[in-house]
């Protein structure tokens, strides 16, 4: 089983902040999947191939080619607001 000062350093980690009452709760469920992870090291994988694609393709590439665009005012035609002949859009960074 995990210990204790290890679930709240991965814990702090991964940014959680864990109540003292939930501690043991998600020390099982983790010790759970430790415990299963080291049963997957034990398979012996020395003669499987790695999986590159699941479908068998490879990139399927295309040349580019310029067509035609259309008019600004076609674009912003249904934009909630504009602003210099482009979209508006609301500020994200502070």
């Amino acid at each position: 089983m995990i210990e204790k000062k290890d679930l709240e350093y991965v814990a702090a980690l991964a940014k959680l902040k864990l109540r003292e009452e939930d501690l043991e709760k998600v020390r099982e469920k983790f010790s759970m999947v430790l415990d299963y992870v080291s049963m997957l090291n034990k398979l012996d994988i020395e003669d499987i191939e790695p999986l590159i694609n699941v479908n068998g393709m490879t990139n399927v590439m295309r040349e580019d080619e310029v067509g035609e665009s259309m008019d600004r005012e076609t674009l912003l035609a249904n934009a909630p607001e504009k602003m210099y002949g482009c979209i508006k859009v609301s500020k994200i960074i502070e």
